[in-house]
């Protein structure tokens, strides 16, 4: 049963990040908007003060402010596609039908038992116009129920085929004739149920906020400590896209969640001051300095021998760690040969916080150093104490540093570099060189030795599905004993592996869409 709930989370976990990872990039380009409207930059260069220029601005930020206000549709069909097993296209269309479906029958049941509100505000009455049509107030939660169902669903019907006259109403479309009646009871259901879980919701939030600091610093190390199941998203999402993580009246418009909060509030002007939702989205301070901290004491504690190998590990994870906010690489060089420090790692990232809060600090950097800019620097010190930002960043950075390279030397921790044996490191020769040529038209494509990540996983039949998401290439192999972790860490440059059942995963870090590819290649399969 353990394993089976778990099996479920992790998909559920990939699913997540179908529509999570699309929206970082919508609040990136609406900061770029601001860029053209932002009043004190066009002081400082006069040529964008034309309306060409702050046009495409308002442009570009209002509409994808869009975005934000039907969060419901995009989880709705992103987790369908993510949890889909096959006909992933058919079952994210499906999901699109399904949602104008139960929102519909929903508005059409409240009206006939006299729930419609009718007043003009909807505020305060939990309900709220989606897509134009007015239902309960559900949030994303909504578009995660509806996706999860639709999957469900299309898992177990989209390969059932008719014979003769019916032939036309099998596959897909005996999927959405399925869906249809399940969908209108479940609106019927949910509209006198979900009062109560808004009820709950409210109260957990209302709970975690009243915590104040101790909920903010559980809420840092909980997105930290379940890295290595992979689950971390499931703590920060509800955070970032429901009324956990606030509530707020921007521009007219009540927005819940500190990210749709956030991305609101950059592109009204008149906001003066962020909200203090964000501090549920300021997860960048391990990104940008402790975690560099971290590999500077990996280096200095190395054994002499061994620092100018590790210097060209590290480098590059550092870097990926600051610019694109990709920790992982870092976390599992000492996560399992240090475990201690990785609790140390989740309860410092909680503090940082912490020390957010106590500072007033609205400030994000979620994904690295280019998030930081575009979205902190445009809108000004006053608005998001970005400077208070940094200084709270150089304090944790030492923290770092200090405290690991204390315990690697007194625990005697056997961190990057500090291996008995030291590490192999060779000039290629030109036949070797040819020979790579070579391999890559069998697998071996972009410094990605396919063959041989296949063999350390047991071999092609060994290898019942593949996957990944952002940093990891995930798979449910029929026997994980089989698994080579040495193999896999030492020569295909995996930063890690974690066994869960039958779910394996293998930490690549931002190379694992190649890797992916060059699997699926190699076992002649089409990555849907």
């Amino acid at each position: 049963m353990k394993e089976k709930v778990m099996d479920a989370l992790q998909r559920f976990s990939k699913a997540m990040f179908i529509p999570v990872l699309i929206l970082p990039i919508a609040g990136i380009l609406i900061a770029v908007g601001n860029l053209f409207t932002n009043a004190r930059l066009i002081e400082m260069l006069p040529f964008m003060d034309n309306a060409v220029m702050k046009g495409f601005g308002t442009l570009l930020s209002g509409s994808l402010v869009s975005i934000l206000n039907n969060l419901g549709l995009i989880f709705c069909v992103g987790i369908a596609v993510g949890l889909a097993n096959k006909k992933k296209s058919e079952a994210g269309f499906t999901a699109l039908l399904g949602f104008l479906v139960f929102i519909n029958a929903m508005n059409k049941f409240m009206g006939l038992t006299g729930i419609l509100f009718t007043g003009e505000s909807l505020r305060g009455t939990g309900q709220a116009m989606v897509m134009g049509v007015q239902i309960l107030d559900m949030g994303v939660f909504l578009g995660i129920i509806l996706g999860i169902v639709t999957a469900m669903i299309h898992n177990r019907f989209c390969e059932t085929e008719f014979n003769n006259a019916f032939q036309i109403y099998g596959g897909s479309r005996f999927v959405f004739i399925v869906l249809i009646p399940v969908l209108v009871v479940l609106a019927v259901v949910l509209t006198y149920v979900w009062p109560f879980v808004q009820a709950g919701i409210s109260s957990l939030g209302g709970f975690i906020n009243k915590s104040g600091n101790f909920g903010i610093f559980l809420y840092g190390s909980l997105e930290r400590l379940l890295i290595p199941t992979g689950l971390h998203h499931l703590v920060y999402t509800p955070f970032l896209y429901t009324s956990l993580g606030g509530v707020e009246t921007i521009g007219g418009q009540v927005l819940e969640g500190a990210r749709n909060i956030y991305y609101a509030e950059i592109a009204d002007p008149a906001v003066a001051m962020l909200s203090k939702s964000v501090v549920w989205d300021a997860r960048g301070i391990s990104k940008m300095f402790g975690l560099i901290g971290a590999c500077l004491a990996m280096y200095h504690t190395a054994r002499p021998e061994n620092k100018n190998k590790i210097k060209a590990i590290l480098i590059p994870a550092a870097f990926t760690s600051f610019i694109a906010g990709v920790t992982e690489p870092i976390e599992f060089s000492f996560m399992f040969v240090a475990p201690i420090l990785f609790v140390i790692h989740a309860a410092l990232s909680g503090l940082s916080m912490v020390a957010f809060n106590i500072f007033d600090c609205r400030a994000i950097g979620p994904n690295g150093f280019i998030d930081f800019l575009l979205y902190n620097l445009p809108l000004g010190n006053a608005k998001t104490h970005w400077i208070t930002y940094i200084l709270i960043g150089l304090v944790f950075f030492a923290l770092y540093y200090v405290i690991f390279r204390i315990l690697i030397t007194a625990m005697n921790l056997k961190t990057l570099g500090r291996e008995t044996e030291g590490m192999e490191m060779k000039l290629h020769s030109k036949a070797e060189y040819k020979e790579k040529v070579a391999a890559e038209k069998s697998g071996k494509g972009n410094d990605v030795d396919a063959a041989r990540i296949v063999e350390a996983l047991g071999g092609a039949d060994n290898i019942t599905k593949v996957d990944n998401c952002y940093t990891r290439l995930r798979l449910i192999l029929a026997n994980p004993e089989l698994v080579q972790d040495a193999v896999l860490k030492n020569e295909t440059g995996a930063n890690g592996v974690v066994k869960k059942g039958n779910n394996v995963q293998v930490v690549y870090g931002l190379k694992v869409t190649a890797v992916r590819k060059a699997v699926d290649a190699y076992l002649g399969r089409s990555a849907e």
